[in-house]
């Protein structure tokens, strides 16, 4: 039975990223100008899911504005609001036990960044007619991740939570294929952790100790478990720099095209003046300005945004805001109509600044 059913999260607080996502789900932060949770819409869509399951915040209706019913990708989306609070990424499958039912599913940490293709994951999955399948990767800390563990013969018999000394250094990604029923029985067997928390680790635990046929698969290219800034950045630039040529258009006013080497998107409406430098890979959203600046590269601004006198590199720029000082920014996330503005130094500085915000000058 091929998998057509999927679940993407949605939900949690994402309180590594503050200020930014104290106004906007997490998900919803653009990468290469998309929203990051489209990303995985579209790897979903590929691996031929037709409808897929959302989970939300309370009362959070900013993901169903933004991606609407699925009818842009030809699928089906619904959504579900996460209930009595967090309590484990297993227990938000739980919670869609009534859309999945009786049938395979794949579950996706929608904040994970896969460069490659999960066509192949999927295929293994069918071909081996595996129970559930796990996405690995090696990393440096697999101490913040679940971490599976291989016998003599390098057989996978257990997953273990978080562990303080791994006995690898590989971890088990945001990406996990279950067959029909499987997941749900065994939900009602687990307790939950000292966290407090349904651990996903303790479901594959206890698959493979009553001899459930787990597989896991090292996966191919580039992922990110997108938790920190300088994450969201490195995913930013990796994104951009694995897009076709074909996606960089030119559509608005460019007034000297000699400027611009590498790939660069100029959307339509905006305007680059003619002392303006960009090093691509660059995506410069609709309707911005931009004029004596240096832009690039892994650079993506949103539109609406007004950019002068100053040097941008390797960073995130969301809609509407407006730079006009004379700064090297780089490494730099920046939120939603902001403004950063130059003032005469002998003039006092007016300030407003939100929680947890760092500003270096």
């Amino acid at each position: 039975m091929k998998i057509k059913k999927a679940i993407l999260t949605g939900g949690g607080r994402a309180t590594r990223l503050h200020p930014i996502t104290t106004t906007i789900n997490k998900h919803l932060l653009p990468l290469s100008n998309k929203p990051m949770i489209f990303h995985a819409i579209e790897k979903a869509v590929e691996a031929g899911i037709t409808e897929i399951y959302i989970n939300t915040n309370p009362g959070d209706n900013s993901l169903r504005e933004a991606i609407g019913d699925g009818a842009h990708w030809n699928i089906k989306i619904e959504y579900f609001e996460q209930t009595g609070g967090p309590q484990g990424i297993a227990h938000v499958v739980n919670e869609a036990k009534k859309f999945i039912g009786n049938e395979p599913f794949m579950f996706y940490l929608s904040d994970n960044v896969f460069l490659g293709s999960l066509v192949p994951m999927f295929e293994e999955f069918y071909k081996g007619n595996y129970d559930c399948m796990l996405a690995l990767s090696q990393v440096n800390d697999p101490q913040r991740f679940g971490v599976p563990v291989f016998d003599n013969d390098n057989k996978l018999i257990d997953v273990w939570e978080k562990p303080q000394n791994p006995p690898n250094n590989f971890a088990v990604t945001g990406l996990y294929l279950y067959g029909p029923k499987i997941f749900f029985d065994a939900f009602d067997k687990i307790e939950k952790s000292d966290r407090g928390e349904y651990e996903i680790s303790s479901i594959h635990s206890l698959f493979l100790k009553n001899d459930k046929k787990v597989g896991c698969k090292e996966i191919t290219g580039w992922w990110k478990d997108t938790g920190k800034v300088e994450d969201l950045l490195i995913a930013n630039g990796l994104l951009m720099e694995k897009m076709s040529p074909t996606n960089f258009l030119q559509q608005g006013k460019i007034e000297n095209k000699l400027n611009l080497t590498g790939n660069v998107h100029i959307g339509h409406g905006s305007f680059v003046a003619e002392n303006v430098k960009i090093n691509g890979p660059v995506i410069i959203g609709e309707n911005c300005i931009l004029e004596n600046c240096f832009v690039g590269p892994n650079v993506s601004i949103a539109s609406g945004c007004i950019i002068k006198n100053c040097h941008i590199e390797n960073s995130i720029i969301l809609s509407n805001c407006e730079i006009n000082s004379d700064l090297y920014i780089a490494n730099s996330i920046i939120g939603k109509e902001v403004k950063i503005i130059k003032k005469d130094l002998a003039e006092p500085k007016s300030l407003i600044i939100g929680d947890k915000t760092t500003i270096e000058i």
